[in-house]
């Protein structure tokens, strides 16, 4: 079983750069997890007005009010089954402003209709928002990403969001020779206020093992560390 973004590219995921190749290759059941540390040269909300209305939602682990220069993060992804026997990525991305330290978590799904793979991104602890998300290998072999209609699920409620009123993330990920470390540059913008939240920098990644006592439960496709679990899953798209 290939990774989530493979099985979405394609064939165009062999013109992703071979650093980024990497990055993305992590599969269920291979017994290792991604774990990533850098530093944002950027990261948070930049416009102050809006950061307390931020604040108010920052326990659901998808936006948070601060912002700041040079702010280390670290990140972990997973590559499991969810619940639902989905193949899926899980990120938990630790971001250290000197204040708080802030979680940003997601899972990425791939669901398949009719044969075609598609990506829908569950984001925050509760998986209360969801998004449609399309990716591509740009010509020079970055990955491209742009959120697509969002959707809120409320209880048993499921409200997409008007497009007056969602927001779209932009994301862009490539390696950087000069540097010899992975690049990340992710802005997300809403129509009516603009920027809402941004971060960029770049990190070094490794594959670690799942330790020796967990590598039974973790190294199984079904598995996800109970650090990494959300509060709740999700199956509705």
């Amino acid at each position: 079983m290939s990774g989530v973004y493979e099985q979405v590219l394609g064939s165009d995921f062999q013109r992703l750069q071979p650093e980024v190749r990497d990055y993305l290759s992590l599969e269920p059941g291979s017994g290792h997890y991604g774990e990533g540390t850098g530093m944002f040269d950027v990261a948070g909300c930049p416009q102050a007005w809006l950061r307390p209305l931020l604040g108010l939602s920052a326990g659901e682990e998808a936006f948070f009010p601060e912002y700041g220069l040079n702010i280390p993060f670290r990140i972990e992804n997973h590559a499991h089954l969810d619940p639902f026997g989905r193949s899926s990525l899980t990120a938990r991305r630790e971001i250290m402003f000197p204040s708080h330290t802030r979680i940003f978590q997601d899972t990425t799904s791939l669901q398949t209709v009719h044969g075609r793979h598609r990506l829908v991104d569950y984001v925050g602890k509760h998986r209360r928002l969801v998004t449609d998300l399309a990716v591509e290998a740009t010509p020079d072999g970055m990955l491209r990403g742009v959120s697509q209609a969002s959707r809120l699920l409320a209880g048993k409620l499921r409200l997409p969001l008007p497009g007056r009123l969602d927001a779209r993330a932009y994301a862009q990920q490539w390696w950087d020779a000069q540097t010899g470390r992975h690049r990340i540059q992710v802005k997300v913008i809403q129509p009516q206020l603009g920027t809402v939240l941004v971060y960029a920098g770049s990190f070094d990644y490794r594959l670690v093992p799942y330790p020796a006592h967990e590598a039974a439960a973790h190294g199984v496709p079904g598995s996800l560390p109970a650090h990494a679990q959300p509060q709740r899953w999700e199956i509705r798209v």
